[in-house]
């Protein structure tokens, strides 16, 4: 916004379309960023429930190999 806002000064333009202009940018990047965001999230957790269930399936592997140690 800042960077639409400082054009418009530099070519003397009037407030009213810079205004519209830097609001139009504003809500396109904040669509870009929420897209871009949703999918980190969703491979992130992707990633980190994945490393969960390895962990959760080796410590009973090893709980089982344990047990059948012991008798």
């Amino acid at each position: 916004m800042a960077l639409v806002s400082l054009r418009g000064a530099v070519r003397n333009e009037l407030a009213a379309e810079v205004a519209l202009e830097a609001i139009v940018a504003l809500v396109l990047f904040a669509i870009v960023g929420a897209i871009a965001g949703a999918i980190a999230e969703y491979l992130i957790r992707d990633d980190v429930e994945r490393k969960y269930r390895r962990k959760v399936a080796w410590y009973c592997e090893q709980q089982e190999q344990h047990a059948a140690a012991k008798k």
